[in-house]
């Protein structure tokens, strides 16, 4: 997360609010007055709307009514349950809400300072790598004397009402909120990386093991003050908001509220027995409307746990749109689950501390090759490498990466119809064989799906190595900003590639110029010697070249690996030879297995050759066990490979 903030447009609160103090008026913003265009961007289609504050619609106005919980929200005449749903699972974070909600002790009506009040609040959500306080007068729209959008069960509480027109100020007007997706919300609210998960492709309902696994990473998610949503996917117009006959909803977002295990029983009894039940609450935006089957509020289940448990748990029988579900059943019916992760990046912390690297980039159109950065997928093999590139170091033998991309967004355009993502977007890795732009690209080790949405995460264990992060949109020339953030366990010095072949500098004069480029594709070894116990070794590779080095990763127990690793070298030096060497991964000290030295210019046929390794030093002229499966090309257009 981010700790500095800025200013939306400009608009400073304490200034804005000084200034109306003052003057002993009310604040009436002029970017977000009280008019259709701030509602619609279609037109309006609820009736003659009336903007109110909160002192003309009740006589006790209050931000917070015994505190703040997600029954504070209930969602109005506007299709943003995926909104509203993301604030639900704010409210059961104090230390989010604090930070959407700053300083709410002074933000908060005060009966005996009347005098201290300008009709003037903010807020704050983190947009595209920055927290942005947004700033917002009091008047609310409303229909005979009602709000018209999202309200709260107490006719006197407006946090819900408030945050909602920040959020709607920001997007442009709150028909830009008609539709949405939770995890832009709940990211929007935390500053974290939201992972999406398909229920049905993973097949959680079937497979005990993988439902059990995904259960306790949605209660670590919780635990750690992450925010969960889910939803249940409507295949059809028809279906969107369809009520199935146990009481869920489809196409429509649910905030998960608490994660538990749940123990079975009553008295000692329930603390000797080891049976607990894995359980999910929800709770639906409309405020009602709740699941019927097992577990359900007013259901028998509820009878084999004990009634200290169901306090705990906060069991109640209203039909207030919060229930609790077994997994089981969650799995069952839900499709779609988000994971919105906080990622800790303090050092002070107890927990895990990733290591965070930000970087901004643009997918730029230019007619130039070598200059454009809008290259689309990877079935335009002659523009795909066009895209932005980074480079980072996995250096850790495994290491879990965190990978998110996210788009700039387009929403906040409503003036010209509503924004949409522009891009079916995708994350591509591969081992790195490259220093410069162009070049043959090696394995695909990792890749997410092309997806129309703000953003695309990524999460994979990678080898020690060195990979290549290209973020692409599916058709060429679609242009826009994103954001990259790359989590890892250790530094991954991540960069990106902005130069197409090694730069002219004051030193080319006297250390010379590259005359060609070769690229090294080890492709296997053949019976190596077995130095282990088991008979077998740890290869791993190492090509070098003028100084410059490749190492694939370690592959284990085995006297015949697949390396498949690539290197490109620029070299001044034509006639020096390529050196490929050999070791085995030893916990103390890596032992030699073989090398070969090879040596190639633009006129050699590109082939396959099997050589056999060699001792090293005064003993090369040794032959030793196993043979290298290599192919070499080499050219003198440094671009060209």
């Amino acid at each position: 997360m981010f700790s500095s903030v800025k200013a939306f447009e400009g608009q400073h609160y304490s200034n804005l609010k000084r200034q109306c103090l003052q003057s002993e008026h009310l604040f009436e913003d002029p970017l977000f007055p009280a008019v259709d265009d701030s509602l619609f961007y279609l037109g309006n289609r609820i009736g003659r709307v009336h903007w109110k504050r909160p002192r003309e619609l009740c006589d006790d106005p209050r931000l917070f009514v015994d505190g703040i919980s997600a029954h504070d929200l209930h969602q109005g005449q506007l299709g943003n349950c995926w909104f509203v749903a993301a604030c639900s699972s704010l409210a059961s974070r104090e230390s989010l809400w604090q930070k959407v909600i700053p300083d709410w002790k002074e933000q908060e009506w005060d009966p005996e300072k009347a005098d201290s009040y300008a009709g003037i609040f903010h807020f704050r959500f983190w947009r595209f790598g920055e927290w942005m306080d947004v700033v917002i007068d009091d008047r609310l729209p409303t229909v005979d004397n009602q709000l018209v959008y999202c309200h709260s069960n107490d006719s006197n509480e407006f946090w819900s009402a408030l945050v909602e027109k920040a959020y709607a100020k920001v997007y442009g007007c709150y028909e830009a909120l008609d539709g949405g997706n939770t995890a832009d919300a709940l990211v929007d609210f935390t500053g974290g990386v939201s992972e999406p998960m398909d229920l049905l492709e993973g097949q959680f309902a079937q497979d005990e093991v993988a439902r059990n696994q995904l259960f306790e990473r949605v209660l670590k998610v919780h635990n750690r003050d992450g925010l969960i949503s889910c939803s249940i996917r409507a295949t059809t117009v028809e279906d969107m908001e369809a009520r199935l006959d146990c009481g869920l909803v489809k196409g429509h977002a649910y905030a998960v509220t608490d994660v538990r295990k749940v123990r079975l029983g009553h008295g000692l009894l329930a603390y000797f027995k080891s049976e607990k039940l894995h359980m999910i609450r929800m709770r639906n935006p409309w405020g009602e409307k709740e699941w019927s089957g097992p577990w359900s509020d007013s259901s028998e289940e509820w009878k084999k746990v004990s009634k200290s448990e169901r306090e705990k748990l906060g069991v109640t029988v209203q039909d207030d749109g919060e229930f609790w579900m077994n997994f089981e059943d969650f799995c069952h019916y839900f499709t779609d689950l988000i994971l919105c992760r906080l990622i800790n990046t303090s050092y002070l912390s107890i927990h895990k501390t990733w290591e965070e690297e930000v970087m901004r980039g643009s997918w730029i159109h230019r007619d130039n090759p070598l200059r454009n950065r809008a290259g689309g997928c990877i079935n335009h093999k002659a523009t795909f490498l066009q895209n932005p590139q980074y480079v980072f170091d996995v250096r850790k033998v495994e290491d879990e990466v965190l990978i998110c991309l996210q788009q700039k967004e387009r929403r906040a355009t409503p003036k010209e119809g509503k924004g949409e993502n522009l891009h079916n977007t995708n994350l591509h890795i591969c081992l790195r064989t490259k220093t410069y732009i162009y070049g043959i690209l090696s394995q695909k080790v990792a890749g997410s799906i092309y997806i129309n949405s703000r953003c695309v995460f990524l999460r994979k264990e990678l080898k020690e190595g060195r990979y290549v992060i290209i973020p692409t949109t599916f058709d060429p020339g679609q242009q826009g900003e994103f954001l990259l953030r790359v989590f890892t366990d250790v530094p991954s010095d991540c960069k990106e590639l902005t130069l197409d072949e090694p730069p002219q500098t004051c030193w080319t004069g006297m250390c010379g110029y590259p005359q060609l480029v070769t690229q090294v594709h080890v492709l296997s070894a053949e019976g190596l010697q077995g130095q282990d116990a088991n008979g077998a070794s740890d290869p791993y590779v190492i090509i070098t070249c003028e100084g410059e080095k490749v190492r694939s990763p370690v592959h284990k127990d085995t006297r015949c690996p697949n390396f498949d690793i690539k290197g490109i070298f620029y070299r001044k030096k034509p006639k020096e030879g390529i050196h490929i060497e050999i070791y085995n991964k030893n916990v103390i000290v890596d032992t030699f297995l073989g090398q070969v030295t090879l040596f190639s210019d633009p006129n050699d046929r590109q082939e396959q050759h099997t050589v056999y390794l060699k001792d090293k030093g005064s003993r090369q002229d040794n032959s030793l066990s196993g043979t290298l499966t290599v192919r070499v090309i080499t050219c003198t257009n440094l671009t060209h490979i």
